[in-house]
């Protein structure tokens, strides 16, 4: 386990954009987006867009990806 954040490009409204998020919340975000049968940066779009604006988008997710993982268990 890494715990340092590595930096990947996802695709927001036709935007790239760099998002840094630890190994670990990368594999559960891509295993989120595909239980729910979509792709990673169609959810990426939609955490995005429902994102307080004063939040970041890394965070963001981290706490989607945490929200997701309290209700599953």
């Amino acid at each position: 386990m890494s715990g340092r954040p590595i930096k990947r490009s996802l695709t927001l409204k036709g935007h790239r954009t760099s998002v840094s998020l630890e190994d670990d919340f990368w594999r559960a975000f891509r295993e989120i987006a595909q239980s729910k049968d979509m792709p990673i940066n169609a959810l990426a779009s939609e955490i995005d867009v429902a994102r307080d604006p004063e939040v970041g988008l890394a965070s963001a997710i981290r706490v989607f990806i945490l929200k997701w993982y309290q209700t599953e268990y």
